[in-house]
């Protein structure tokens, strides 16, 4: 069973740092590219960031280009959203995804809320 589970969201203040994790199991992580996705209230989830299977290539929404870092270690089966210079509107539920046989597995989110 794919599983994928969150950690490390948390209140921050504006312009503060905070590093979400993602725990994998149950696929061969190191074959498939892995993203995370963010949700805020009333609107629609939306990409964030985006990491092929070694690693090699990386995408960012426009949003969050030199600001978020994602990485991925596939001996520890992880992958990483590294969020600095946070502003109120990063606020949202944190997701992470993998497309695996055809179907697309999210974890179970992790909050993060920025404040003023």
């Amino acid at each position: 069973q794919v599983q994928l589970v969150e950690s490390g969201g948390g209140l921050v203040q504006s312009g503060g740092s905070l590093r979400l994790s993602c725990t994998a199991s149950g696929f061969t992580f190191s074959s498939y590219a892995m993203t995370w996705h963010r949700q805020a209230p009333g609107k629609e989830r939306e990409l964030v960031a985006s990491i092929t299977p070694g690693g090699g290539s990386i995408n960012y929404a426009d949003s969050v280009k030199g600001r978020f870092t994602i990485s991925r270690d596939n001996a520890k089966k992880m992958v990483y959203l590294q969020m600095n210079s946070l502003k109120p509107e990063d606020t949202a539920v944190y997701y992470c995804n993998v497309f695996w046989r055809r179907s697309n597995y999210w974890g179970q989110g992790t909050q993060v809320t920025v404040s003023s």
